[in-house]
């Protein structure tokens, strides 16, 4: 499903330059469940950034389901996320304008989705999100681990192959952030392909295999 070969990332100024990624040489099967450890400031979000195609790499090579996507324009980048490619932030990222469905509804309209097939999506999604009684609140009427249960119907209502979760329960106490991970493992047993960078030992602990990266390089990788 992913891989890449000598990944790297290179920020330049005029007076330095910083890696922050060094020949990262990873493989993450189909139906995977990974997570990304590491110190701040090791890279694991510009890794995510890069195989979430929101980023190009400087140099070496990323296969995305075979195709190789590394030296891809923003348009081909964005055309291919579309539908492929779900994402769950630390900071949900939800639209305050728009209501739970409507932010929920988003990625549907962007793809073209007919309007009766949307609703069909979207309310089954907040079914299984126990969100629905919440369809026409705002992001700031909803309590963290509310949010966050949207922010992961959003991700998965295109029916993604690849979900990318950036610390997803780092805002969040305790018992939202068990809900949010067995949201995670749900999909996960149905096959969705997960890839979440996380601090987290005990959101780590889902996961199949940790990868830990340290100054943008690979140094571990552990089988669970």
């Amino acid at each position: 499903m992913i891989r890449t070969e000598d990944l790297q990332k290179v920020f330049r100024t005029d007076e330095m330059e910083t890696w922050a990624l060094n020949n990262v040489n990873i493989d993450i099967r189909k139906g995977e469940f990974v997570a990304i450890m590491g110190p701040s400031g090791c890279g694991k979000s510009t890794l995510l950034n890069i195989l979430g195609l929101l980023d190009n790499p400087t140099g070496g090579h990323y296969w995305l389901d075979g195709t190789d996507v590394s030296s891809f324009t923003e348009t081909q980048r964005t055309r291919l996320r579309k539908g492929v490619i779900g994402f769950v932030f630390q900071s949900f990222n939800l639209i305050d304008e728009l209501n739970v469905y409507e932010n929920i509804e988003l990625p549907l309209l962007y793809m073209g989705v007919s309007a009766s097939e949307r609703k069909k999506r979207v309310e089954e999604v907040m079914d299984r999100m126990a969100i629905a009684h919440r369809a026409k609140h705002f992001p700031q009427q909803l309590s963290g681990g509310q949010q966050q249960r949207v922010a992961i119907a959003r991700a998965v209502v295109s029916g993604p192959k690849l979900i990318l979760a950036d610390q997803p329960t780092g805002n969040l106490h305790s018992h939202n952030g068990k809900e949010v991970m067995a949201l995670l493992s749900e999909l996960h047993r149905e096959g969705t392909t997960i890839v979440m960078v996380t601090h987290s030992r005990h959101d780590a602990g889902y996961a199949d295999r940790i990868i830990n990266l340290f100054d943008g390089t690979v140094v571990a990788e552990t089988e669970l």
